[in-house]
């Protein structure tokens, strides 16, 4: 039986997690100081409420770095990370965690901070051999003159994004180097360190993982092409398509290239990879989102409905897989 604090890490190897057990105590960390606040209170209300629906003792908090109380309850047996964006996502919150031995769900830190930082996960992800749109990084010392005949070669458009945040926050696509360039001053005053990306063109689709497993590809249609912000969270129009690939081989190959990018960042339990899938046919990775949506509507939930996962199953199985962790730790 698992339950009681976790701090001292230890766990028998026979241990078996009883997700019925109510003597469980779960909390769910959400909020935080980030951009995308209000859409992780709907993440983690969505995640409290399905684990209680499985019997376990559920507490919410909305967690930050001048709030850190929680954290000091012994009782406590796993903390589930709903967090998107900053301090949540970006490595923070983990390392506070693994500085207190306390058990969590998700990627750790070091994995965490590669993912959140975009210009690192690409790296990785290319020295993996996964193919990956070039980009430029735009900080203060950024000479935009010295920049401009190398965003000439990335040829027509291309994207202005924050290297550091989420949910399409900051993202502009512009049309020509100019354009990037005044959009990368913009984007450097509100958001800090940015980056300039060739736009590809093509079909927007997203992968799932659980456990290092694929989930099926969905591909996601707009009615602007641009899926930003609005078209995430309000735009009633928004398509959510499965089986729209129909070569297995491709199919397969995006699967693969998902895993890939997963292990390389040093990921666990759970994850999502965004890509574009361009006209030739060639899938590009834009990022890892280490903590994914978790409302009814989101990507994740989405997918592995499609296999049969429910959303309490989801949960539940991200929870075991924590304890595993821990158990492959202590053996």
């Amino acid at each position: 039986m698992l339950c009681g604090t976790i701090t001292s890490y230890h766990l028998k190897k026979d241990s078996k997690l009883k997700i019925g057990n109510t003597k469980l105590k779960v909390v769910v960390l959400m909020g935080g100081i980030g951009q995308e606040h209000d859409i992780s209170i709907q993440s983690g209300s969505c995640v409290a409420k399905t684990l209680s629906e499985a019997g376990i003792n559920v507490v919410t908090s909305d967690i930050g770095p001048d709030n850190l109380v929680i954290l000091e309850d012994g009782s406590i047996d796993v903390f589930f990370i709903a967090l998107h964006g900053k301090f949540g996502e970006d490595g923070q919150l983990q390392q506070i965690l693994e500085d207190k031995s306390l058990l969590y769900t998700g990627s750790g830190p070091t994995a965490s901070r590669l993912a959140f930082d975009k210009m690192a996960g690409k790296k990785a992800f290319a020295q993996a051999g996964v193919v990956t749109p070039k980009a430029i990084k735009f900080d203060d010392p950024t000479d935009p003159k010295e920049l401009a005949p190398e965003l000439l070669d990335f040829g027509g458009r291309l994207v202005v994004k924050p290297i550091s945040q989420g949910s399409t926050i900051g993202v502009t696509i512009a049309e020509d180097p100019k354009s990037a360039l005044d959009a990368a001053r913009t984007c450097l005053r509100t958001f800090g360190d940015c980056m300039i990306e060739e736009y590809i063109a093509g079909r927007e689709i997203t992968v799932g993982i659980i456990n290092g497993r694929a989930l099926p590809i969905i591909e996601i249609k707009t009615k602007t092409g641009f899926y930003d912000y609005q078209a995430k969270y309000h735009d009633e129009q928004t398509e959510y398509l499965f089986d729209t690939i129909d070569d297995p081989a491709l199919v397969e190959k995006v699967s693969t290239a998902a895993v890939t990018c997963f292990n390389v960042l040093g990921c666990r339990h759970f994850a999502r990879a965004d890509f574009i899938l361009a006209n030739d046919r060639t899938p590009y990775v834009l990022e890892i989102n280490t903590i994914p949506g978790f409302t009814d509507h989101s990507l994740l939930p989405m997918a592995a409905a499609k296999i049969g996962l429910s959303m309490n199953r989801l949960c539940t199985k991200i929870i075991e897989a924590a304890y595993s962790s821990l158990a492959n730790r202590s053996a």
